[in-house]
């Protein structure tokens, strides 16, 4: 057969000098810039350095809203080692309205004012304050002498025009609308505030360095069940077998973090210094330890 004629040639070498259409290249693919923290974030963010200065996280409400703050603070010293002392909890009509509703203990602003000026907070503390409406004047008030205090105060709230989240320096809003059974906040309202405390608190206590890798490693070993767990989490950590991991936990007098850094092959004395240096902080004393 005849060779191609010139015509094609000049076909063939047009199509062998044209570009690769874009979809044919790769492209370099940017990376999305971060956004602004989200007001749990900011929140957690402007909490961090007076609490890691000794100061207190102090829990604010009435009815419902006070027992969910009660429900949130008081699993932190036994999940992260929360000192007992760092922890508040301001609640209208006492202790005793945790049981029994004390309903007309919620109307007096002064009474919120008082505790905060009886527990003298000052610049390192931070005030959450929890009111389906927003306007409880108990937590309104409180949140209101702690900021003029200086403490850092967060206002939760689902009320999109509530004054809780105007008095406090941090307000986080969550739109639940309309109660099924109106007016009852324990429902809907109550449990999106209880959500954004889980994730308000344990943002601080990973920004604090109780968290290691998604591991509750400053947790108080107090019972079998959590023991198990403790030699569970050393073993995955250190990479070591559950045997070496209890022995280490041992040698550790049950602190995980200890025992993590123990197991690794640091002496009990070497690991407790790694991490007073590291203030607690599990990740940082590991790479200033090195590997094994």
């Amino acid at each position: 057969m005849p060779g191609p004629g010139p015509t094609s040639s000049r076909r063939s070498g047009r199509a062998s000098s044209r570009r690769s259409p874009p979809w044919g290249r790769p492209c370099r693919r940017s990376r999305p810039r971060p956004g602004p923290p989200s007001p749990i974030e900011a929140a957690a963010r402007a909490a961090e350095p007076g609490l890691r200065e000794g100061g207190r996280l102090v829990y604010v409400g009435a009815g419902t809203s006070a027992r969910i703050g009660v429900q949130d603070g008081a699993e932190l010293p036994p999940t992260f080692d929360w000192p007992e002392a760092q922890l508040g909890f301001a609640i209208a009509g006492g202790e005793g309205a945790l049981l029994r509703a004390v309903e007309d203990a919620e109307d007096s602003g002064a009474d919120g004012a008082a505790w905060v000026a009886r527990a003298g907070l000052g610049a390192h503390d931070v005030v959450v304050g929890l009111a389906a409406s927003g306007t409880t004047p108990f937590t309104v008030e409180a949140l209101k002498a702690a900021r003029a205090r200086g403490a850092v105060t967060v206002g939760i709230s689902n009320n999109p025009a509530a004054p809780i989240l105007r008095e406090a320096a941090h307000g986080i809003l969550a739109v639940t609308g309309a109660e099924v059974l109106a007016g009852s906040t324990r429902m809907k309202a109550g449990t999106a505030q209880k959500v954004i405390l889980n994730l308000f608190s344990t943002l601080l206590m990973i920004r604090l360095g109780r968290v290691y890798r998604g591991r509750m490693v400053a947790m108080r070993a107090t019972n079998r069940k959590l023991r198990a767990r403790g030699v569970a989490m050393v073993a995955e950590l250190a990479g070591c077998h559950a045997e070496a991991a209890a022995e280490a936990l041992g040698r550790a007098e049950g602190e995980i973090k200890r025992a993590v850094l123990i197991a690794g092959g640091a002496s009990p004395a070497r690991a407790a210094d790694l991490l007073l240096r590291h203030d607690g902080n599990l990740r940082r004393a590991l790479n200033e330890a090195g590997p094994a």
